[in-house]
């Protein structure tokens, strides 16, 4: 297989039937050795990380494949930490978009005259740039479009299916008393432009709290798959 990227806490392999084959690493996104979804760079390296994200990818990816929201997944393997996925190509070089279920972190920072921190929102959809010189700038709807990354019908099922996803993970969290704060999710495109769900769905990818304390993705992970 043909190494393609190397991501933060990925590389992507192309595959001889025309899928792509990632490779789950144990890298974090963080800042002076913390874990944070919302930083652009690599903070930390948690042994088992990777394990543990594909375990959850895994579970989520079904489910959400259930629910009838298409998504890139088409196989896993534990033994390697690897999962086969769909071709698709990217929003412009790579968009973020984040479900907002709580006010904080990033979003609090920018917004704090005007909210109370871990105030509720109304799933609320933002996007960022993935540019780590220019700190993952925030862009509209008009922007997206405006720049030619998506078409306004793309933006609405982008936003449609963020929603969608958000609510499946939250509920399930919440079964466990977990409380979903905000998630990232990665979105691409077929050869015919339908959308579809990429990258991964897991614990280093959520803000999670239980019993109003922070939960880290290691023990959030342990909590999920507890029996």
């Amino acid at each position: 297989m043909k190494l393609v990227y190397s991501g933060k806490t990925k590389d992507v392999f192309a595959m001889e039937n025309g899928n792509y084959l990632l490779k789950f690493k144990d890298d974090c996104t963080g800042k002076d050795g913390v874990f944070d979804p919302g930083e652009n760079s690599v903070g930390l390296t948690i042994e088992g990380v990777g394990d543990v994200n594909l375990r959850m990818s895994i579970y989520f990816f079904e489910k959400v494949n259930e629910a009838g929201i298409k998504t890139h997944y088409v196989s896993a393997n534990l033994n390697d930490t690897t999962m086969e996925v769909l071709p698709a190509k990217p929003f412009g070089k790579g968009l973020e978009v984040i479900c907002r279920h709580k006010a904080v972190g990033s979003f609090y920072r920018r917004y704090s005259d005007y909210i109370e921190e871990g105030a509720d929102l109304p799933a609320y959809v933002e996007a960022t740039f993935k540019n780590d010189a220019k700190g993952d700038p925030l862009v509209t709807k008009d922007g997206l479009i405006d720049l030619g990354v998506m078409t306004d019908a793309q933006y609405e099922d982008v936003k449609s299916m963020t929603q969608k996803i958000t609510q499946i993970v939250a509920d399930d969290l919440k079964e466990k008393g977990l409380i979903l704060y905000d998630i990232k999710f990665e979105f691409g495109y077929d050869k015919d432009g339908n959308v579809m769900l990429i990258d991964e769905i897991a614990s280093g990818n959520m803000r999670v709290y239980k019993d109003g304390k922070y939960i880290d993705p290691m023990t959030l992970s342990k909590l999920f798959f507890a029996k």
